[in-house]
């Protein structure tokens, strides 16, 4: 049984398809290669709210049924906006496939973004601006990715201000729509107990009858700051720090040995280098990260943590003598592999999500036109040096480059 198969309806819309035999459960998903680093700066926020309001009403569906279609029979239906991809996706039984695929399509394709429902998700999404306003580790990192990129949409958030909602109208959705979601950006992603022959029937009848404009729209090329830092200090319980820098971008060859140095740094398991010397051994910190966010053209490197008032300046010192000593030395060959097999065991882990499997599948095709097979990623991560470790550690790790937001509560 092949991996995945990756296929075209009759309209040019590419779909990638795994098959997964005995389940019962299957997933879909509607990929859309644009995001708000799309948005000129009077649509600051569309993408987003796009994301809402398609959900809001068809040509043959109110927004109760559209809701209804998939929850009622215990599925889920979901949607996800990011700087470069916005998402609608939907979980159920198999057995409800066909009504799953005439959904997603007719949302895709058909949404009359009504005027009343219009103005009524816009005071949801200024509620959903006020909760992240209320989050401190939220507002950091925005905050970052501002200083970060200051004069590119890659520096704004994603959710846009009460100011810029208030003045999108159905037209300038229908023209966001029109200028992005095209034939190259748009791809479909299912994982589901379905040969790729019968689900390409299935989706032909849905969404091969659509007709995509081929226009291709060329993103803005991000340019960072170098060395910037913020300080302020917000009404908080604890101190927040974020610390980082422009990294590299998706196309990138080095995009994987930063994965795995990323993950070894400050990744989610408990033996991070981070966790371990900070929240493990001094007692410092709740939560410490470090994240890597790859982009098309750049990418954003960080690391991020609060902790209390008097604990900031020890806390940061720390940080900064573990990444000098990625800098200072190689991995040895014991700690290169170790942090191999850590990796690559959690992307194994994560392959049994298979949501999860199937966004990434569609990202990846969106993205690049093609999928890397598990053998692949796993050669890839294989061929990793310390040499590379050592070079990007030193280039990424730059104190004269890196830059910082503070957050000292009062």
């Amino acid at each position: 049984m092949k991996e995945f198969e990756i296929f075209q309806l009759s309209n040019g819309l590419k779909v990638i398809h795994q098959e997964f035999p005995y389940s019962n459960v299957a997933h879909l998903g509607v990929i859309a290669n644009a995001g708000s680093r799309d948005e000129n700066t009077y649509e600051h926020g569309i993408a987003h709210f796009i994301e809402h309001v398609i959900f809001k009403g068809t040509k043959t569906k109110k927004a109760f049924h559209i809701l209804n279609q998939i929850d009622a029979v215990g599925g889920e239906l979901n949607a996800y906006t990011t700087k470069e991809d916005t998402c609608v996706f939907a979980s159920f039984l198999q057995k409800h496939l066909d009504s799953s695929i005439d959904l997603l399509a007719d949302i895709f394709f058909n949404s009359t973004f009504p005027a009343k429902e219009l103005e009524k998700e816009k005071i949801v999404i200024v509620d959903e601006i006020k909760s992240y306003q209320d989050s401190p580790p939220d507002m950091i990192i925005d905050e970052f990715e501002l200083l970060l990129f200051p004069k590119h949409a890659l520096g704004r958030d994603i959710l846009g201000t009460k100011k810029s909602l208030q003045k999108f109208t159905k037209s300038d959705i229908q023209s966001f729509i029109k200028k992005h979601y095209t034939r190259n950006n748009v791809v479909i992603s299912s994982i589901g107990n379905i040969s790729a022959d019968a689900l390409k029937k299935k989706l032909e009848k849905h969404f091969g009858k659509y007709v995509l404009a081929d226009t291709h729209e060329n993103k803005i090329p991000a340019v960072n700051a170098v060395n910037s830092h913020k300080i302020s200090k917000p009404e908080t319980n604890q101190s927040h720090y974020i610390l980082g820098n422009a990294a590299y971008s998706l196309q990138d060859d080095r995009k994987t040995p930063l994965v795995l140095l990323t993950n070894l740094l400050g990744g989610p398991a408990m033996n991070s280098r981070l966790n371990l010397e900070i929240r493990e051994k001094h007692g410092l910190t709740y939560n410490i990260e470090a994240n890597y966010s790859p982009y098309s053209d750049t990418g954003i490197f960080s690391i991020y943590f609060g902790t209390d008032k008097k604990n900031l300046n020890k806390t940061i010192e720390l940080v900064k003598k573990e990444l000098k000593k990625f800098c200072d030395k190689k991995l040895t060959p014991i700690q290169l592999q170790s942090a191999k097999e850590q990796i690559l065991g959690q992307i194994t882990l994560a392959n049994e999500n298979r949501v999860g499997l199937m966004l990434a599948y569609g990202k990846s095709l969106v993205t690049y036109g093609q999928v890397d097979s598990v053998k692949q990623i796993y050669n890839k991560i294989e061929k990793i040096t310390a040499s590379q470790i050592l070079e990007i550690s030193n280039e990424i790790f730059d104190e004269k480059t890196m830059s910082s937001v503070t957050y000292i509560n009062r």
